[in-house]
């Protein structure tokens, strides 16, 4: 039925002669552009050449109508020219063809409809996708009017009827058996049939054709339009799925500006039936039904049938089943999946009394504060090769050893197919099948819970795509009716991909708020991140960015009262919001407590190839706001790969090169030192941590990438791991890392960062460049400091002594000595730290000559008396010259000897007592 109504339905752009077209005769397919409704056909219209016929052949009723496509027509960038059409003025075309002979399907094969569509030459414009049918040579009788094969009828209105027969023929019309007219030999008949007054009976009515032994029939449906019974709604009931007893729920489907409602399902076999006609509201915008005898536990397949048009899922549903698109899921998938119900059509929601409740073994979790908050996001789908939660689980003591506190999944809520980022919403209460069951979900964000891990889900609340139920239910050709309560018909902002939420209607509030705290309470999930939430805004700014982030009251106060819902729900949930609004914005809502992306991948994948740049945006101090709320990252889903950006575009001096792999590591350790110490939250992309080096465009931005856990394996690899895993090791556990007391000197090429707390200082210096620089080091104080990734101690004592830094090596300093990591997850063996022949209080120290062939002199004046040691280092830290020296007067001089060293430069250190001096020493043999 729904076949045969398709094909009436988009046969009324094209009309065939013959009328009964056959696979092997000749056809003349003529088409009206004018009745196209797919918007992208406005750019045939006023044509008067380049126009061509795309099309295929389908050899069964059910099966795709572009099953066999002719010989060539390949690119849809391209003109066919097998399809040429010929113009016959005011919009219309036509095009002559042999079935068989233009589709090249088989000898012997049926063919049963063409698929077509009408489009430019380089395919800009185009047609909706149109399929008639194909008939056997043999007597066929259809209906021409009405066009439809199953419709809705008022109640004593008139119905105009006209048949065809493909030759001559008896004709009988009758209704519901009864004969209405008949026709002695003909090939048409025409009548005007008065419909019913029974309000909500159904009628068939059949055209018979006999012709002599052959008997050839057609026929439609028609319902006497219903009238549904007004009343309240019952008490406690909300939108959606409402459980009353083991065998009982009530239904109940938001629907403004619908006339009339069926409940169709396994309970009554797909069929329109009074007794599942919904009760009305009195204010005419709820349906709503009770129904009874539902076998109890058992999951039961349903939708509604709304205006005698369109059948949908609940949108409130907390589990769909899809007939395109749950085939390709395994027991990995979802195992013990209900099968498709049969007789059902497109989308079904799913309902289920007595439902066994999971057991939460957490229920008091504590979630990270923000300032310690490091957030991992990952897309389970590229994660872990099952594509499940439960091999997600199974991997916690990876994400425990790497030591973050939270982890950020990307959209699970039902999306449109199974290979998907997940931003393309159709369900919003149901976790999409493709990752696992419902229980497996709940446990996995429980067994995060037992590891003190927050679970954050990103949500799409600015747009849907077509499949969500009121995407459907309020359509117009190919975009969202005006009478939508839910979308705008036009997006009002330039990166809108599919349906634009109207976020000043009242049905878009109660559905945020409705799934927001779904989701915190059903599922204990710890936050959100929004995403696009720049879009939440009715003030259309068409293609212009700049206007559509400025400052804008309508969505600040949009977001105001979405985060006091939530947290009414949750007082201390995560809102983060993917925003990137002018400042003033930004700072207002991150002062009322949200939190928002903070995008430095740009700035730091410079730094990475050794450009500079300056990363300071990621400090909540910069932007002059009150808290640490911004959610600082170098990587994440949307951004290319920082490895991959070194290793592809860096820049090289000599024989260092940042291109080289194990630079490229060593590099992505400088930039997440800096990116973590930086106070406030951070996050990290999936195996950022293993330095992943696949560019995010591989296999199509959105694609599949390779899943490589082998990394592990990697030493180079293992090291920048346990190099993340110190550092977030001291932002989670070090109170300083969260101070309020922070200096951030980032503009140059060397950069640094102080950290002040109230029990202990963190100096961090790094070098960007591709070559080695000396500066001063510039430390917050003299005294001692502690190298924590070498637990060696340095007496500085001078904080502006000049320090030789080699090209991405970088120092963090720590005023307290902390417990040491492994050893050697750096390359960087011993710093060199120079006061630039200064010892102290105006004591000096001479070196010269310099550069010099095979001795220098070395004058120490100073009042020190007492052991003087002499050390020559090369440029690699290692020590190749110890001399020892008893200084009893002011003056020490003494020629060092520089035989049996190469050529080079070297770094010679004098410790005097707790003074240090260190100068470049270069020997050159004449």
């Amino acid at each position: 039925m729904l076949f045969l109504f398709a094909l009436q339905v988009q046969a009324q752009i094209v009309t065939t002669n013959p009328a009964f077209p056959t696979a092997d005769e000749e056809v003349t397919l003529i088409f009206d552009l004018t009745k196209a409704k797919d918007s992208r056909a406005k750019g045939l219209l006023g044509k008067t050449s380049d126009v061509y016929l795309w099309a295929g052949a389908g050899t069964t009723e059910e099966g795709q109508a572009f099953e066999y496509q002719p010989t060539g027509q390949t690119s849809w960038s391209a003109p066919f020219e097998p399809g040429r059409m010929t113009s016959l003025g005011n919009d219309k075309w036509q095009i002559t063809l042999v079935p068989r002979e233009y589709f090249g399907v088989p000898a012997g094969m049926p063919i049963r409809k063409l698929g077509l569509l009408l489009k430019n030459g380089n395919g800009t414009a185009q047609t909706e996708d149109i399929v008639i049918g194909i008939y056997e040579d043999e007597l066929t009788v259809v209906f021409q009017r009405p066009e439809q094969n199953f419709f809705f009828a008022e109640a004593g209105s008139q119905i105009q009827i006209e048949t065809a027969s493909s030759e001559a023929a008896a004709l009988r019309l009758l209704q519901d058996g009864v004969e209405l007219k008949s026709v002695a030999n003909g090939q048409s008949l025409s009548y005007t049939l008065t419909a019913s007054q029974v309000r909500g009976s159904r009628h068939e009515v059949m055209i018979e054709a006999t012709s002599g032994d052959e008997v050839a029939t057609d026929a439609f449906e028609y319902f006497v339009e219903p009238e549904p019974r007004v009343a309240a709604l019952p008490a406690g009931m909300q939108d959606g799925i409402n459980y009353v007893d083991e065998d009982e729920v009530v239904l109940v489907l938001y629907a403004p500006h619908k006339e009339h409602v069926y409940v169709i399902g396994e309970f009554n076999g797909w069929q329109l039936s009074q007794g599942y006609l919904m009760n009305r509201t009195p204010d005419g915008e709820r349906y709503w039904l009770r129904l009874a005898g539902l076998p109890a536990g058992q999951e039961v397949a349903y939708q509604y049938y709304v205006d005698g048009e369109i059948a949908v899922a609940d949108p409130y549903t907390e589990k769909i089943l899809d007939p395109n698109n749950d085939q390709y899921l395994t027991d990995a998938n979802y195992p013990n999946l209900k099968p498709y119900p049969q007789g059902a059509s497109g989308i079904v929601s799913i309902l289920q009394t007595e439902q066994p409740a999971y057991t939460w073994k957490v229920t008091d979790f504590e979630r990270p504060d923000v300032d310690q908050l490091v957030i991992y996001e990952l897309l389970i789908r590229d994660f872990v090769e099952t594509r499940n939660y439960k091999t997600l689980t199974d991997t916690l003591s990876y994400f425990k050893r790497l030591g973050i506190n939270a982890i950020q999944l990307m959209p699970v809520m039902e999306f449109s197919g199974t290979e998907s980022w997940g931003y393309n919403p159709i369900f919003y209460f149901a976790p999409d099948k493709a990752y696992g069951t419902e229980e497996d979900l709940k446990a996995f964000i429980d067994a995060c819970h037992q590891n003190g891990i927050a679970v954050i889900l990103d949500v799409v609340l600015n747009q849907a795509d077509y499949e969500f139920p009121y995407v459907k239910l309020y359509w117009d050709g190919d975009k969202p009716s005006a009478n939508s309560p839910y979308f705008n018909q036009e997006a009002t902002h330039p990166f809108n991909v599919f349906f634009d939420f109207n976020h000043d209607s009242p049905a878009t509030k109660a559905l945020v708020q409705r799934v927001s705290s779904y989701w915190l309470e059903e599922y204990k999930v710890d936050g959100f991140r929004f995403d696009l939430s720049k879009g939440f805004t009715q003030n259309t700014t068409g293609n212009d960015v700049n206007a559509w982030s400025a400052y804008d009251a309508d969505r600040v106060a949009t977001w105001k009262r979405i985060y006091d819902e939530i947290r009414s729900t949750d007082e201390t949930a995560y809102v983060i919001l993917e925003h990137f609004a002018d400042n003033r914005e930004e700072k207002e809502l991150a002062n009322y407590g949200m939190l928002f992306w903070g995008n430095a991948n740009y700035d730091f994948r410079q730094l990475g190839k050794g450009q500079n740049a300056n990363p300071e945006w990621m400090a909540y101090t910069a932007r002059e706001w009150e808290q640490p709320h911004v959610v600082g990252y170098l990587e994440s889903h949307d951004e290319e790969r920082f490895v991959y950006d070194l290793m592809q575009n860096g820049r090289s001096s000599g024989s260092y090169s940042t291109r080289n792999e194990v630079t490229a590591l060593n590099r992505a350790k400088l930039a997440a030192a800096f990116a973590l110490a930086i106070p406030g939250p951070k996050m990290i992309w999936q195996f950022g941590e293993l330095g992943y080096d696949i560019s995010i465009e591989e296999n199509g931005r959105t694609g599949n990438k390779p899943i490589l856990w082998s990394y592990q394996n990697d030493p180079e690899r293992a090291k920048l791991y346990q190099v993340y895993a110190e550092l977030i090791k001291l932002k989670t556990s070090q109170p300083v890392f969260g101070t309020e007391s922070f200096n951030l000197d980032l503009d140059n090429i060397v950069k640094r960062i102080t950290l002040t707390g109230e029990q202990m200082q963190v100096f961090l210096i790094g070098n960007f460049d591709v070559q080695q620089q000396s500066q001063n080091a510039n430390f917050p104080g003299a005294g001692t400091w502690y190298d924590y990734f070498t637990g060696r101690e340095l007496h500085v004592t001078n904080p502006h002594a000049v320090i030789v830094l080699q090209p991405g090596e970088f120092r963090l300093y720590t005023s307290q000595k902390l417990e040491e990591p492994v050893p050697n997850l750096l390359p960087w063996s011993h710093v060199v730290l120079s006061a630039e022949d200064v010892l102290s209080n105006g004591n000096t120290v001479k070196v010269y000559p310099n550069p010099a062939p095979a001795a220098v002199t070395v004058k120490v004046e100073s009042t020190y008396r007492g052991i003087v040691q002499l050390h020559v280092l090369d440029i690699t830290g290692r020590t190749v010259k110890r001399i020892s020296l008893t200084k009893a007067q002011e003056v020490l001089q003494h020629q060092l000897p520089l035989q049996g060293m190469a050529n080079g430069l070297y770094y010679l250190q004098v410790v005097a007592g707790d003074q240090r001096y260190v100068e470049k020493l270069v020997k050159m043999e004449k």
